[in-house]
């Protein structure tokens, strides 16, 4: 048999119905069953996820293919996409995510915008909202103005095997495709855009104080601005958080200075905190919703966000060696 003319690679982890509906999408998909197979990596080693996957390739009778892998033990989505693509028999690859609802022409336009002179495209993503945002919907619909990323990207798998894929070391999903995206402009090619190629990107539901967790992220941007460190600025971040530290240092230097019985001081230092953290709620629930519990939660995450970002910023240059703030 021929092998296909793209493979769609999916990491996930414990998420069976996001899975379900993601692949139920990928099998309406307008290319021909024959010329693409789906490639799932099970980064969480559970049941319910192999039984996904092999029913869907039963009740489709290989056209298009369905597959189930392992990775070895729990790698994060960079090492488990790497076991996908390293399996895949197409000269092209698809990455998407568990939690996406891609189009129905999403891989037919997507290989034709690789009939051009890219070594890879990212393709348009959409996240639909409803009513009053929370802040988490409005950040992941940031996603929607991204450029590049594994929600919806195409690399041709030569250029995946010249670089070595992704880099291991992002064990979280994030920064590991702009890192991606990066390494193929300068040791492969230029990196184009589909814009036909469109996948739909709902919004999960989170618990609440879930921006806390997200602070962790700023660790992996560490090893981002250590190995592209001019894209990084022009690209992702032009600038340091200067408002978290400042924050972080006001708060520190009111407690220090009412410990060394400079209660004036002191308050002036935590007033100025306290104004900074203002302004970032302020800012944060602006255009999101104003329910009660929304704004309380703003609140109480504003004040510890500026602390939690700095800690892993701190802890990652630490680690990757770079002076990053």
């Amino acid at each position: 048999m021929m092998a296909p003319r793209v493979a769609v690679v999916i990491a996930t982890y414990r998420r069976p119905d996001l899975l379900r509906r993601c692949l139920d999408a990928l099998a309406r998909q307008t290319l021909a069953g024959s010329e693409y197979e789906v490639i799932v990596v099970d980064d969480g080693h559970t049941a319910d996820t192999r039984e996904v996957v092999l029913d869907f390739d039963a009740r489709h009778g290989g056209a298009p293919a369905f597959r189930y892998l392992e990775s070895q033990g729990t790698r994060g989505p960079a090492g488990a996409r790497n076991v996908g693509w390293r399996h895949a028999q197409a000269p092209l690859i698809a990455f998407t995510d568990d939690d996406t609802v891609p189009a129905p022409a999403w891989l037919e336009e997507g290989c034709q915008a690789m009939s051009g002179p890219w070594v890879a495209v990212g393709g348009r993503l959409v996240v639909p909202l409803e009513g009053e945002p929370t802040d988490h919907a409005r950040n992941t619909q940031g996603l929607e103005k991204a450029e590049f990323a594994t929600a919806n990207a195409f690399v041709r798998r030569d250029a995946l095997r010249k670089i070595g894929g992704f880099d291991e070391r992002y064990t979280r999903a994030w920064r590991e495709d702009s890192d991606l995206q990066f390494t193929l402009m300068r040791e492969c090619g230029p990196v184009g855009w589909a814009s036909g190629a469109v996948v739909m990107h709902p919004v999960r539901p989170v618990p609440w104080g879930f921006s806390l967790k997200t602070q962790a992220n700023v660790f992996f941007d560490a090893l981002l601005f250590k190995k592209h460190p001019a894209l990084y600025r022009s690209r992702i971040r032009p600038r340091p958080p200067w408002r978290y530290y400042l924050i972080v240092l006001c708060a520190l230097a009111s407690l220090m200075l009412a410990l060394a019985g400079q209660g004036g001081l002191a308050v002036a230092a935590l007033a100025l905190a306290l104004g900074a953290v203002a302004v970032f709620t302020i800012e944060r629930l602006s255009g999101t919703s104003h329910t009660p519990a929304h704004i309380a939660e703003m609140l109480l995450t504003s004040m510890a966000i500026p602390f939690l970002s700095v800690y892993w910023r701190v802890k990652g240059a630490l680690h990757f060696r770079v002076p990053f703030i």
